[in-house]
């Protein structure tokens, strides 16, 4: 009616796109392939006394987590791409994954999870979504179990790793990653659906 329309005739760059894995290359991230260890957080209490995955074993780890994370669109909204960019992200050098093998049983992997900051309200999300990817995905990875945990630094470091510890839980009874929508708790479940995480 009024001539050609703008979306007729530009397509919209997938950069434009936040949750986009074609975003152009970033300055300010280290490379995937690459490990720096003082742009990670320092392993936890929860990685203590277990074999934290340093050089090559961190790297080979990270790189799958990225997929998997592509794959269940496990997202950061915040900064509007994949979680597992998060280690590689310069500007947040103590936020991100840290990993290690569990001294007690070697197919177990414990992943710890620092936000960038102690109320990061994303972090529940951030860290079911992983809980789920990693082991909703298991048969692309070494380990029987990805046992997650949130680092102590979280206001609710507490109650987030009750709640994991729960999931945990019943995926050793079931061996089934949980059905969000089998958990009684109607808004966690719709927050699920309706979330990229």
């Amino acid at each position: 009616m009024f001539g050609k329309s703008y979306w007729a005739e530009r397509a919209l760059l997938s950069f434009m796109n936040p949750f986009s894995s074609a975003q152009p290359a970033d300055e300010g991230f280290d490379d995937l392939s690459e490990f720096v260890p003082e742009h990670l957080p320092d392993p936890g209490s929860f990685l203590e006394a277990h074999d934290v995955l340093t050089d090559d074993e961190h790297v080979a780890f990270h790189e799958l987590t990225r997929e998997l994370f592509e794959e269940r669109g496990v997202y950061d909204a915040t900064f509007g791409y994949n979680l597992a960019k998060l280690n590689l992200d310069v500007r947040h050098p103590e936020a991100g994954f840290r990993y290690a093998v569990d001294a007690d049983d070697p197919t177990v992997l414990r992943a710890e999870f620092t936000p960038t900051t102690e109320f990061c309200p994303q972090a529940e999300a951030l860290v079911t979504g992983s809980f789920r990817a990693w082991n909703g995905l298991g048969d692309r990875h070494e380990y029987d179990l990805v046992r997650v945990r949130v680092h102590p630094s979280h206001h609710q470091a507490d109650p987030l790793n009750e709640s994991l510890e729960a999931l945990e839980a019943e995926f050793r009874e079931t061996g089934e990653v949980p059905d969000p929508e089998a958990s009684g708790n109607e808004d966690a479940d719709e927050q699920q659906r309706t979330s990229p995480f």
